[in-house]
C-alpha cells in the first residue's frame, strides 16, 4: 500500500533539505517525504498525484515565497486535498501574518524557523496534526481508474474487457458523480484532459485518453505479441474447450499457444451462474471458471495471447500459419479452433445504434450494479438469459424476459426454470418480440410486439440484454476449412460421403473425429457442427482432441 504523502514548500534550497531531512528522519517509515523548490510545482505536483489517487497528509510551505506566499498556494492546494493538515514555517517577524492566516485562511498550525531541536519544535505538534488527520484517514483505491459515462458504448466495451480478463478496476461515472467533490477535483486535476473520455487512470500516474481495450491490454501486461514463430499447439478461441485443450496439450509436453479475440472463458465466461457443472454442487460463475481454468493453463506454460484476432489461415506443408489482425503470422504443427459463437443480432430499428448504451449482448456482468431499482429486460429464452435474469433480479426492481414461445421448458434447464419461478421480481412475458427501440443518446423505451395479439406495446427501459442463439464467426477460414450453410465446422464423420473422404484429402486415413477437412487443423467446442451446447462437453472435446493431435503429431 502507498504512503501518504507529507509534502514541503520552499524556495531556499537549504531550508528545503533540512525540513525534508527532519521529516524523514521522524515519519520516513509511515510517510513518503516529498519536497517543491516552488509553489507553482508544488500545485502541479498536488494535482499529478490527485490523479494517481495518493492521500497527501501535510502541506507545509514557507511563507514569505517570490509570485506566491505560503497562504495562498496552502488555500489553493486545499482545494485539490482538502484533508490534508496545512501549516506555515515562517520567520519571527511574520509572527503575526502566520497568527492571521491560522484565523482567516484555515491553518492549522505555523512554525518558526530555526526548528531546532526538532524534537521540541516541530515533531510533538506535527504528531498532533497527523494523529487528527490518520483519525479519519481511508486508504485510497490503488489500482486502475476507469471515468467514463454508463451510456457511453466505448466506456461499457472497455469496463467489459477489463473485468472478463480480471483485471481489478475502479468505474467512475463522470455524470452520476458530477456532484461528488472528490470527483470534482479529479476533473479539475485532469483539466481539458478531461473530456477526453473514457479516461484509465494508472497508479504509476500514467492514463489513456479515449481508451481502446487494446491499449489497456498493453498497459496492464496482457500479452498481445507471441514469444516464438513456432509452436507444436496453437489453439484459436479461449472458451472452455480452448482452455481445456491448452491445459491436457500443455500438461503432455506439447509448446503450446492460446489466441483469444476478446477475453479467455468465452460466452461461458460471461455467465452469471453455472449450477449444474460436475463437481461444483454449489455452483460457480463462468468469470471463476475462467479464471481457474486460465491459471491452471499457465502453470503448465501455456502462452495466452489476448486480445489478438486471428483472420486467416494457411497450410504450407506440414505446417499451418494463422495470420493475426496486427499483421503478425504464428506458425504450427497442429492447429485447433475453439472460437465459440457469437450472439445472434435482433434486427430491429434502433437496436444497433443504441448498442453499448442500454443495449448489450450478453452477460452484462458490469452493468448489473448500474441497473439498481430499474427495470430490466432480457430477451430470450436459453441458460444464458435465465442465468442473468436470476443474476439482474438481485439488483433490478424487476426483470422482464421476453420469449417468442409460450414458456420455457423447451429452451431452458429445469433448475433454472424452478428458480425464475421462485423469484418474486421475475416476469416471464410470452409471445414477445421486440420490434424496435427509442432513445435518443440511450435507451428510453422498447416496442414489443405480442403474437398472441398482434398488439404493439410501448413500455420504457433503460436496459435490455439480449441472448437469442448463436452464430460461428468463422469467415477467416473460407476456402481452407469445410462449414455448413450456418458457418458450423465439419470434422470426423460428417466429413465423409457417400464413403468418400473430403476433397484435397491425402493422408491414408479417415479424419479423426475432431478433425477438419485440413489434416492437423481440429475444431472442438460450440463452432462445431452437432456440437452440445453445454460448458461440460466443450471441456470434453477440447481434451479428447489432444489425443487425436499426439497421433497425428506422431506422423509429421
Amino acid at each position: 500500500m502507498a504512503k501518504p504523502i507529507l509534502l514541503s514548500v520552499d524556495d531556499d534550497s537549504d531550508v528545503l533539505r533540512s525540513i525534508e531531512r527532519d521529516l524523514r528522519s521522524k515519519y520516513g517509515s509511515e510517510y513518503r517525504v516529498i519536497g517543491s523548490d516552488s509553489p507553482e510545482g508544488a500545485l502541479d505536483l498536488l494535482k499529478q498525484l490527485k490523479v494517481r489517487n495518493d492521500s497527501v497528509a501535510l502541506m507545509l510551505a514557507d511563507q514569505r515565497m517570490p509570485r506566491m506566499d505560503g497562504v495562498e498556494f496552502l488555500q489553493l492546494g486545499m482545494r485539490i486535498f482538502p484533508k490534508a493538515k496545512r501549516a506555515l514555517l515562517t520567520a519571527y517577524a511574520d509572527m503575526n501574518a502566520a497568527i492571521s492566516a491560522i484565523n482567516q485562511a484555515n491553518i492549522n498550525y505555523f512554525f518558526l524557523k530555526p526548528w531546532d531541536p526538532p524534537a521540541e519544535h516541530l515533531y510533538p505538534q506535527l504528531d498532533d496534526l497527523l494523529d487528527d488527520w490518520q483519525a479519519s484517514y481511508r486508504p485510497t483505491f490503488e489500482g486502475i481508474r476507469v471515468l467514463g459515462t454508463r451510456w457511453s458504448p466505448r466506456s461499457y466495451d472497455l469496463r467489459d474487457f477489463l473485468a472478463r480478463n480480471h483485471v481489478p478496476y475502479q468505474w467512475i461515472d463522470v455524470e452520476i458523480s458530477a456532484n461528488d467533490p472528490e470527483t470534482k477535483r479529479l476533473l479539475e486535476a485532469l483539466g481539458p484532459e478531461a473530456a477526453n473520455l473514457p479516461v484509465v487512470l494508472f497508479p504509476d500516474g500514467t492514463k489513456l485518453l479515449e481508451s481502446l481495450p487494446a491499449d489497456v491490454a498493453k498497459k496492464v501486461g496482457l500479452r498481445t505479441r507471441a514469444q516464438t514463430n513456432f509452436y507444436d499447439l496453437a489453439i484459436v478461441g479461449g472458451g472452455p474447450a480452448g482452455l481445456a485443450a491448452a491445459v491436457y496439450g500443455a500438461s503432455e509436453g506439447l509448446h503450446t499457444v492460446m489466441i483469444e479475440r476478446e477475453a479467455p472463458g468465452g460466452q461461458a465466461g460471461m455467465s452469471s451462474r453455472i449450477e449444474n457443472y460436475l463437481g461444483f454442487p454449489a455452483g460457480l460463475s463462468g468469470s471463476d471458471l475462467a479464471r481457474r481454468a486460465v491459471v491452471q493453463a499457465q502453470r503448465f506454460g501455456v502462452e495466452i495471447l489476448s486480445p489478438v484476432e486471428a483472420v486467416g489461415v494457411r497450410t504450407e506443408g506440414s505446417y499451418r500459419i494463422i495470420k493475426l489482425a496486427d499483421g503478425n503470422e504464428i506458425s504450427c504443427h497442429a492447429l485447433m479452433i475453439s472460437t465459440g459463437v457469437q450472439w445472434r443480432r435482433l434486427e430491429a430499428p434502433g437496436i444497433d445504434r443504441l448498442q453499448g448504451a442500454g443495449i448489450y449482448y450478453g452477460g452484462g456482468a458490469t452493468e448489473a450494479l448500474s441497473c439498481a431499482g430499474e427495470i430490466v429486460y432480457v430477451v430470450g429464452g436459453a441458460n444464458s438469459a435465465g442465468q442473468a435474469a436470476m443474476n439482474f433480479a438481485r439488483y433490478a426492481e424487476r426483470v422482464v424476459i421476453l420469449v417468442r414461445g409460450d414458456s420455457l421448458a423447451s429452451t431452458m434447464s429445469q433448475y433454472l426454470i424452478d428458480q425464475i419461478k421462485e423469484t418474486p421480481n421475475i416476469q416471464l412475458w410470452a409471445h414477445a418480440s421486440v420490434v424496435e427501440a427509442h432513445g435518443a443518446t440511450h435507451l428510453e423505451e422498447i416496442s414489443v410486439l405480442c403474437s398472441d395479439t398482434n398488439k404493439i406495446e410501448r413500455v420504457p427501459a433503460t436496459s435490455m440484454f439480449i441472448f437469442i442463439g448463436a452464430l460461428p464467426r468463422t469467415d477467416w477460414l473460407t476456402g481452407l476449412v469445410e462449414r455448413d450453410e450456418r458457418g458450423f465446422i465439419l470434422t470426423g464423420p460428417d466429413l465423409i460421403r457417400d464413403g468418400q473422404h473430403p476433397r484435397g484429402w491425402t493422408p491414408d486415413r479417415d479424419p479423426f473425429l475432431l478433425e477438419t477437412n485440413v489434416p492437423g487443423i481440429f475444431a472442438v467446442g460450440d463452432v462445431r457442427h452437432g456440437s452440445v451446447k453445454r460448458v461440460a462437453s466443450g471441456v470434453g472435446e477440447g481434451s479428447v482432441a489432444v489425443q487425436f493431435i499426439h497421433q497425428y503429431l506422431s506422423k509429421v
